[in-house]
């Protein structure tokens, strides 16, 4: 049996992410009260069914605090032949603040004594312990409903096997380092094509663009260490049992180097590991997330 914990505050895309699940076949609770998981779980097993073989269920801030506290201790009650993972959800304050003023929802903490920047942070405060336990965490700030369901489409709904999922991300700095980014490797000091006027429009996947970097000596060292570095790492992290992992390669805008390496890795590694996938965060378009 799997089960999926989603969580995080309020505004972040936990029902994006559950509706996700849902679609792709899992049986799926909102805002399940934290200290019924271990019973929900002894009742879904003992049923022996093949519509309960996955389950998801979302805890929010609107559980007793009590139960948040001990979220730890109730994870460790859960029998070993569940396979468990916890996701969490989050963005920036200020895009939280944004989201919520443009659906003018009210958050389930705030009230006529409570702000909304003062409930944000309490949020945060109550859901720490979750947070502190994720196998995954996703930054929503900087992606659409779109990119979510793609995201957990291929960090979650993937083979049973287990096999570790690698994500190569690559990324601008000047938009913020990925949330859920794990290793981060700056590839800003590399030549830039940005500066070459006939390939400014263009980006790391043009033909154009990855002659002028392979021409570049320097580009070429530094491709070579972050490679040694992954080919080192990347399988400790594996037999540490990791489910998931993100590598960030970014450069000032994500639109030339970070994307033209993070492309040579993934040919690279896709040989190796059998789960990994790309991202150039840049290269899409991205509206807030519901």
């Amino acid at each position: 049996m799997r089960l999926a914990i989603i969580s995080g505050r309020s505004g972040s895309g936990k029902t994006t992410a559950l509706r996700e699940l849902e679609d792709a076949g899992y049986y799926c609770i909102d805002n399940l009260p934290a200290g019924l998981l271990p019973e929900v779980l002894k009742q879904t097993l003992a049923a022996q069914s093949a519509d309960y073989e996955r389950l998801a269920v979302c805890i929010d801030a609107r559980n007793a605090s009590s139960d948040l506290k001990r979220f730890a201790e109730m994870m460790e009650e859960i029998p070993p032949e569940v396979q468990t993972e916890v996701i969490y959800l989050d963005a920036k304050r200020d895009e939280l603040i944004k989201r919520f003023s443009e659906t003018r929802r009210k958050h389930p903490l705030s009230s006529r004594y409570v702000a909304l920047q003062e409930a944000l942070e309490a949020e945060k405060e109550l859901l720490a312990p979750i947070a502190n336990g994720a196998t995954l965490t996703i930054g929503t700030s900087k992606i659409n409903i779109y990119e979510l369901r793609e995201i957990i489409r291929q960090r979650v709904l993937v083979d049973e096997t287990r096999e570790m999922a690698i994500l190569i991300e690559s990324f601008g700095f000047k938009r913020g380092v990925p949330g859920d980014a794990d290793i981060v490797f700056d590839v800003r000091c590399l030549p830039n094509p940005y500066w070459s006027v006939e390939l400014r429009g263009k980006t790391g996947l043009d033909r154009e663009v990855e002659t002028f970097l392979e021409e570049q000596e320097m580009v070429e060292e530094m491709y070579v260490d972050i490679r040694k570095y992954l080919e080192k790492w990347l399988p400790r992290f594996s037999e540490s049992k990791r489910s998931y992992i993100t590598v960030g390669i970014g450069c000032t805008g994500g639109q030339h180097r970070s994307v033209y390496l993070t492309e040579r890795l993934l040919r690279d590694f896709s040989s190796v590991f059998d789960n990994v996938q790309v991202r150039h965060r840049e290269l899409r378009l991205t509206p807030e997330v519901d």
